[in-house]
């Protein structure tokens, strides 16, 4: 595994020396490279296997397996797991030698298929994460922490009647939000005010412990912090994208964020020191490394609550690398990597959080497929940048391999999940949208420019409709928990 450095890394220097001169192989292994891609500018070693193949095999550093016959994928963990178990990869992986592997989801069988190859999964237990991961976990931790979650009740609810006798005893009203504790947002978020509204969800409600909620007007986002034995790191604030049926056909779907600077001081100070509390929260029940917090701003009395935690890599990761490489010159997950690998180090982390206090504005978008249809895409856009002209064209500039080298509002870059050949169907994570500049404006509308640029992309796919046959359903990419 790692050389371990003879001393303490006393300075960002070392310990961009350490990561510079790195010969212990480190791997993510994820369906696409989106998450961290571009973290190998900064460490030695590091290299992606996917299964989808974003840069038609010309990213040097991205393996991708050809033989891949047939599958049925029911989760990200699926595809994981299949890669593990593919020749081609668990040569690859021989051949680079014991090492770290990086995952956004994984489960026991990954765990197992990953100490098989030799290979060290630099991330928390799978039994861990799944303990956090529950919304219940999340509130209790808050809890600990001294951090405020939304006005809530915790318990069991047998009918409408029970629940809104729950709700009383803690006066959260009668229009309530009631999260079950496992699964996106998305699909286990239900909104009650009605006797109608339970019967419509009562076979999942029944069963499970229920986290209730008074609803309120808010403003969702999300910051991603890394726990270390020396504190906690938080990067920069995100406001979520979600919902808009240009981009998703999920309704209340996550689908990007918005980075940005010049405006809610306040609550970016309050969204940050509660990071920094959960996340020391977090080490203390041996959680440590990368996780990604969401949070509610109360739009009337401007309070800020804690949403969810979400124990992984995730979809909040590309910007958080972007901001603190690009405007901090050092990316959080570098201090990810620090914990995993057993390096002594100890520096002033008030002051790699303040490097990370000015940046420009940036967006993210993950396109999704709206139409409730099964195609054959014929032609597919390529990743790299493209640009926009006066008329709303766009073509395609450069063949890049990350978003880095975007140079204006008129620019952005797409990474491509599916491609010619591939099928397209029903809420299909078509690809990715960075830009400079913000895709929503500040009362929660996705501007034109985001609105143009979803069509220009859109347009520049081709695609035959599949009929007398059931199309294979490619595996799922993303929830609403920020993940890809």
């Amino acid at each position: 595994m790692a050389r371990t450095p003879a001393r303490t890394l006393k300075s960002l220097s070392e310990i961009y020396a350490f990561f510079r001169q790195n010969q212990t192989p480190i791997t993510f292994l994820s369906p696409t490279p989106y998450n961290l891609l571009g973290l190998g500018r900064w460490i030695n070693k590091f290299e992606y296997i996917n299964f989808f193949d974003s840069f038609d095999n010309s990213h040097p550093k991205i393996m991708v397996p050809r033989e891949q016959g047939a599958h049925e994928f029911r989760s990200i963990e699926d595809v994981n797991n299949y890669l593990l178990r593919h020749k081609e990869v668990r040569a690859k992986l021989k051949e680079r030698g014991p090492g770290y592997l990086l995952l956004v989801m994984f489960d026991e069988e990954t765990e197992a298929l990953a100490k098989e190859l030799g290979q060290k999964i630099a991330l928390p237990p799978a039994k861990l994460r799944k303990h956090i991961d529950s919304k219940i976990t999340t509130t209790k931790l808050g809890n600990a922490a001294g951090i405020k979650s939304a006005p809530n009740s915790m318990g069991r609810a047998k009918s409408f009647d029970a629940l809104m006798k729950l709700a009383a005893g803690a006066r959260l009203g009668k229009d309530l939000v009631v999260q079950t504790p496992y699964g996106d947002s998305g699909r286990t978020t239900f909104f009650i005010k009605s006797p109608e509204d339970w019967k419509k969800n009562e076979d999942v409600l029944v069963k499970e412990q229920l986290k209730v909620m008074r609803r309120i007007n808010h403003l969702p986002g999300t910051v991603e912090a890394v726990a270390t034995k020396h504190g906690t790191l938080v990067g920069p604030m995100q406001t979520d994208i979600t919902g808009f049926a240009e981009v998703t056909p999920y309704k209340g779907g996550w689908c990007g964020n918005d980075v940005f600077t010049g405006s809610m001081e306040k609550e970016r100070k309050a969204v940050r020191v509660m990071a920094q509390k959960l996340g020391d929260q977090l080490y203390k029940a041996g959680y440590k490394g990368a996780f990604c917090m969401d949070f509610l701003i109360d739009t009337d009395t401007r309070d800020v609550y804690l949403g969810e935690i979400n124990p992984r890599v995730s979809g909040a990761s590309p910007m958080t690398n972007l901001i603190t490489s690009t405007y901090g010159g050092c990316p959080v997950y570098l201090f990810h990597m620090l914990e995993f690998m057993g390096v002594d180090w100890d520096i002033d982390l008030s002051k790699v959080q303040q490097r990370w206090a000015e940046f420009d504005n940036w967006s993210q978008l993950i396109l999704k497929y709206p139409v409730d249809r099964v195609e054959m895409i014929t032609k597919a856009p390529a990743s790299g940048i493209w640009r926009m002209d006066a008329k709303g064209d766009i073509s395609l500039v450069r063949k890049s391999i990350d978003w880095f080298l975007v140079s204006g509002e008129d620019e952005a870059f797409y990474l491509r999940v599916y491609t010619a050949g591939d099928y397209r169907y029903h809420g299909a994570d078509m690809g990715i949208l960075v830009s400079r500049g913000r895709f929503q404006t500040d009362d929660r509308k996705l501007n034109d420019r985001a609105k143009a640029w979803v069509k220009a992309i859109n347009a520049q796919f081709e695609a035959i409709p599949v009929t007398g046959s059931s199309a294979p359903v490619p595996p799922p990419m993303h929830d609403s928990n920020k993940m890809f």
